[in-house]
């Protein structure tokens, strides 16, 4: 099982913000954005990761994350040289795909909610099976984004890009798992009104076959999409809350590491110290000591 992270575009939603950093790359609170779509991925038990960006952007993740040894990873990059939508992350994936299936997250995607981990690699076992995986969510105003519609029973019975007049309330969050086919899928694609190769269009061709499935999240789970300012600082205020009235990190991706076996106690306080001057460093430290 592979991982992708689409963290490219140019976030014209953002702007003044991101003309010189892409959002992926602003802080969410206390760490980068991408932290929690990669975290999301690491629940998933997915160590092979390929990460997509600009062309400008791509060296800033390099520095950041390395290979991805300290996490346990295998971090691979791919530029994207122009935002041709969703489904082109896709075709960008294929050789590191290979013959394997996938998750596909974007990187201004937060989850948060207990359980999260078992629906996930439940979705990971679907799209090992041949089926893909859509993460449903019940929004205000759906027509921002891909609206789910459902039949009496609940069954999805269709998925539409930004409808004007949306058929239901619930969206498909930006979390997919795929079969291989989904490469070819994509690649099948003709470019949307918009100019572009649209995902909806990938997850409607696998609802026609009879290989999509739902996985919804209830009012137990948070999902939150960072493409606005008041979006972004909505996320920050709600990690905050979180952690300050729990006391433990959302998206900590060393503690997802040391718990998944992927790193060993002498990595963790090796991290911690290069990051002890700040609350996160001294939290890495604390999972050692409550270790011991």
């Amino acid at each position: 099982m592979k991982g992708i992270v689409l963290a490219g575009g140019s976030g014209t939603r953002l702007y003044p913000t991101t003309l010189g950093v892409c959002k992926q790359l602003l802080p969410l609170y206390d760490k980068p954005m991408i932290y929690y779509p990669l975290s999301v991925l690491m629940l998933a038990k997915i160590r092979d990761v390929l990460i997509i960006s600009t062309p400008q952007d791509t060296p800033n993740f390099q520095r950041i994350f390395g290979k991805g040894e300290e996490f346990g990873m295998n971090l691979s990059f791919c530029v994207q040289d122009s935002p041709d939508g969703l489904a082109h992350g896709l075709i960008l994936a294929e050789q590191f795909v290979g013959k394997s299936a996938f998750a596909y997250i974007l990187g201004d995607n937060v989850f948060y909610g207990q359980g999260f981990s078992e629906m996930l690699q439940k979705a990971a076992q679907f799209a090992e099976q041949g089926s893909a995986s859509i993460f449903s969510y019940r929004v205000k105003e759906p027509r921002h984004f891909g609206v789910v519609e459902f039949d009496k029973s609940g069954r999805v019975v269709r998925l539409e890009e930004k409808p004007q007049n949306p058929k239901s309330n619930f969206i498909a969050t930006g979390l997919y798992f795929y079969p291989q086919s989904a490469i070819e899928i994509a690649k099948s694609l003709k470019p949307s009104a918009r100019g572009e190769l649209e995902i909806t269009d990938v997850n409607n061709a696998f609802l026609r076959q009879g290989k999509l499935r739902n996985q919804a999240l209830g009012r137990g789970f948070a999902w939150l999409d960072t493409g606005t300012h008041d979006s972004l600082l909505d996320a920050g205020s709600f990690v905050q809350t979180i952690e300050l009235r729990q006391g433990q990190k959302v998206a900590c991706l060393e503690e997802i590491a040391f718990h998944n076996g992927w790193i060993d106690k002498e990595m963790l306080l090796k991290r911690a110290k290069m990051l002890e001057k700040s609350g996160y460093g001294r939290y890495l430290r604390e999972i050692v000591e409550m270790e011991l």
